[in-house]
């Protein structure tokens, strides 16, 4: 998987999985565009991957907000002209019973989860069916094809249920023009959204997975990084689990 030169653009590059999406390409060759709302927290990473030799830059970015995503991939595009690699990984956690869930609540993991996912992709589809080449890796989630109950509510689980209705629609607008697009579902991960789960709780929550592990945010990483490369020529609108066996038939 040589990613040298080729122009990356990662949605919430700030910590956890997204992190170790942004430090793998760039690990691999890459030029990485990371676009968050976290200032500290993603220059830190862009800092980490330039001390180890890496091409990183950091755009502040309200993924929610369509001006806001047009504005920082017009400045992109004014240095690269194009883009290889889109990698949607921002989202948020909620984890209220369903009744509790207020409509600002809803709002607000709609449109980073999945409206995020519209905005960015708006903007790169057409220019890569203009190129005839390209790739897309949406991260989704298993909750999103179980209704939730893992680190994720009803709310969670249909906006993830929607970015994998999104993968396999532009899949199939794409595939004519050269475009492979393809979701990934995380399960347990280790990440901050896992903290609350400490002692007993998180023993008997281990026992529930058939590999009795955590995932690592590298785990998935190199899931999207396969994805996203000339290995997966021929894989278009594929949902892959990196699930440590929990969707497991």
């Amino acid at each position: 998987m040589n990613f040298e030169n080729k122009v990356v653009v990662v949605t919430g590059g700030s910590q956890g999985i997204g992190k170790a999406i942004c430090k793998g390409f760039a690990g691999k060759g890459a030029k990485v565009s990371i676009l968050d709302i976290k200032e500290e927290e993603t220059q830190k990473v862009v800092d980490e991957i330039k001390k180890d030799g890496g091409t990183a830059k950091f755009y502040k970015t309200n993924v929610m907000d369509s001006s806001s995503v047009k504005e920082t991939f017009g400045k992109i595009l004014k240095e690269f002209e194009y883009i290889d690699i889109l990698v949607n990984n921002a989202g948020i956690v909620n984890t209220k019973p369903y009744e509790d869930v207020t409509e600002s609540e809803y709002d607000l993991v709609m449109g980073v989860n999945l409206k995020s996912v519209f905005n960015t992709t708006k903007i790169v589809f057409p220019l890569m069916k203009k190129r005839r080449s390209g790739k897309i890796v949406n991260i989704a989630s298993v909750a999103g094809k179980r209704g939730g109950g893992i680190l994720g509510n009803t709310i969670y689980a249909a906006s993830k249920a929607g970015v994998i209705g999104l993968t396999k629609g532009l899949a199939r607008e794409g595939g004519p023009y050269g475009i492979n697009v393809n979701a990934v579902c995380p399960g347990p991960t280790e990440t901050p959204m896992l903290k609350e789960f400490k002692g007993e709780r998180r023993n008997n929550f281990l026992n529930t997975i058939p590999l009795r592990k955590f995932g690592k945010p590298e785990g998935v990483a190199n899931m999207v990084m396969f994805l996203a490369s000339d290995l997966a020529e021929f894989i278009t609108g594929e949902i892959s689990d990196v699930d440590e066996g929990i969707m497991m038939d």
